[in-house]
């Protein structure tokens, strides 16, 4: 049995799926944040709160480096961890620079923090010789109408530190990178208090299918778990759709895609990780959206597990502990799994969501959620804004993506109109 310290977390289907990791593998933690209201404001669907489940909760300034360095130290000393984990993208540089400083196994500070900029992630790649998109960094909305002529419309329009996919925008001319623009300088601070750069990421739109490529790596050597294939709506905004795992994609292409994803990670440095590095399939071959190295959200862990019997978070424990990770396949009677999101379009007030009777009974569902009525509905412009989800797995072949596309179409929310 091994002590975790625990930094923040319990973001997306990950408030479920760590804590069982650890539960399953004898373990227990120590979980750190600085604003535990964060977490008691709601709970994760069919299971108990995951704070239930923690040795100790204690209340520390998780977004203040300088202070929390030493904290941890003073509770190392009064409750010796084993390792340092966090499930949260924008936690991910402290809790190995946590690890760092109390001696525990973890990955090198420098790489997770060049990881989680997607403008230093630009940069090593490019210097590494990785095809990639033409892309200019700005300081400013200025400098990046400078740029954009340079490099050409259309454009993707990113922050450098945020995550799923929020403030992503296509643009195809110079009104619309403007307000692109104008929307990061409106978003200064992130969901967790830590204030943000002013940095622009342009890049060239890359055209094709995206996928990723879920990886752990434990001592220097590169595991490909496997490849997931991703569909992506909303535009302007990059909203994620659905996965499918495997990905229906030739051999060769599966090789080309993990062959990027390991080079791309290798570039970085990163090691004793799980991640999930997303890729363009373009005409021009593989090239890289961005690495992150954490298991992969948006229940893509699941529809591993579902196929192969491989845990992801169970991976992300192990590393974190300094243990070889299992990664054995095993027959779990179904071929591929995937999952569909209920993508609200309109905003309005959900009064309900029509098609579902019977719905869970369905042939080959694995799980359903759906947003209850009298929730405050947004028309989607980033990963956030679901309204449910269906799961679906085949145990024939391929044809998992089919059946959930085929489920959602009968589902039909019906919106208030505020």
């Amino acid at each position: 049995m091994a002590h975790l310290l625990v930094v923040e977390s319990w973001v997306g289907s990950m408030s479920r799926l760590l804590p069982r990791a650890l539960g399953e593998g004898g373990h227990h933690f120590t979980f750190l944040t600085r604003d535990l209201q964060h977490y008691l404001r709601t709970a994760p669907e069919g299971t108990a709160h995951p704070l239930l489940t923690a040795r100790n909760v204690v209340t520390a300034p998780t977004n203040d480096l300088e202070a929390l360095l030493p904290l941890t130290e003073r509770l190392h000393g009064a409750l010796p961890f084993d390792g340092v984990i966090t499930s949260c993208d924008y936690y991910l540089p402290a809790a190995a620079r946590i690890a760092a400083r109390l001696g525990l196994r973890g990955p090198a500070p420098d790489a997770m923090e060049n990881a989680c900029r997607k403008d230093a992630t630009r940069r090593i790649l490019a210097a590494a010789g990785l095809p990639g998109p033409r892309f200019a960094v700005c300081e400013d909305a200025v400098a990046a109408a400078e740029a954009a002529q340079d490099i050409g419309y259309p454009l993707v329009v990113k922050p450098v530190d945020l995550c799923a996919g929020m403030l992503v925008r296509r643009v195809d001319d110079a009104a619309q990178l403007a307000a692109a623009c104008r929307a990061l300088e409106a978003f200064p601070v992130n969901a967790r208090g830590q204030r943000r750069t002013a940095h622009i990421l342009l890049e060239e739109f890359l055209r094709g299918p995206e996928v990723s490529v879920e990886t752990v790596t434990y001592e220097g050597t590169v595991h490909v778990v496997g490849v997931t294939d991703k569909s992506v709506g909303g535009a302007p905004a990059f909203v994620e759709t659905g996965h499918m795992f495997p990905a229906d994609l030739t051999p060769d292409g599966i090789a080309a895609a993990a062959d990027t994803a390991v080079r791309a990670g290798t570039a970085l440095g990163l090691d004793d990780v799980v991640a999930h590095t997303e890729i363009k399939l373009t005409a021009e071959g593989p090239r890289v959206v961005e690495v992150n190295p954490r298991p992969a959200g948006n229940r893509i862990t699941e529809l591993v597990r579902h196929v192969t019997g491989i845990d992801l978070a169970a991976a992300c424990v192990d590393v974190a502990l300094g243990r070889r990770p299992d990664l054995r396949r095993r027959d779990t009677g179904l071929r591929s799994a995937a999952i569909g999101f209920l993508v609200p379009d309109t905003t309005g007030t959900l009064a309900s969501v029509e098609g579902s009777a019977g719905l869970r009974d369905a042939d080959g569902v694995l799980d359903i959620q759906l947003a209850e009525p009298g929730r405050t509905v947004v028309a989607a412009d980033s990963n956030n804004a679901y309204l449910g989800h269906v799961m679906a797995g085949d145990a024939a072949g391929l044809g998992a993506r089919d059946r959930v596309e085929s489920l959602l179409a009968g589902l039909r929310p019906r919106l208030v109109r505020s």
